[in-house]
């Protein structure tokens, strides 16, 4: 008897409550998060457990993943470097520098519209945008 992985399910189910960020800063991810950091008092840090790896045409590709936990309630922040060696973790999105995942907690409208401002005040950033999830063709690559 063969087991068959449902990636439907498995994305279905870690996407649930979920809102996704596309964003746009030509900096490097460490110069990135210092400047978040410091502009809206989060603590990123990378967290190398759950770094992305895809392996395209022979070779590995590493995708690093920043998070920061909010201490006033469940919800989780993780920051995806959205490009390696001129592979992307979401080819659709190759225009894109990070993509943003808030998970955890229910996040509003209006909240993720304040951060969104924050985000684009910040002098590296040239663009944000939320990403509707049903146009992501590989949602499962951002499963960790």
């Amino acid at each position: 008897m063969k087991l068959k992985l449902n990636i439907e399910d498995m994305t279905g189910e870690f996407f649930e409550g979920t809102r996704l960020l596309g964003v746009v800063a030509p900096v490097k991810d460490y110069q990135f998060c210092w400047q978040l950091n410091n502009r809206l008092r989060f603590d990123f840090r990378i967290n190398h457990d759950i770094e992305i790896q895809l392996t395209k045409k022979q070779r590995k590709y590493f995708f690093g993943v920043y998070e920061f936990q909010e201490t006033n309630n469940s919800l989780q922040h993780f920051l995806y470097n959205n490009q390696c060696d001129g592979e992307y973790l979401l080819p659709e999105f190759k225009h894109l520098d990070f993509l943003w995942l808030l998970k955890g907690d229910l996040v509003t409208d209006e909240k993720l519209n304040d951060l969104i401002n924050c985000i684009k005040s910040m002098p590296a950033v040239q663009l944000v945008t939320e990403l509707v999830q049903d146009k992501i063709r590989n949602k499962g690559h951002l499963i960790f």
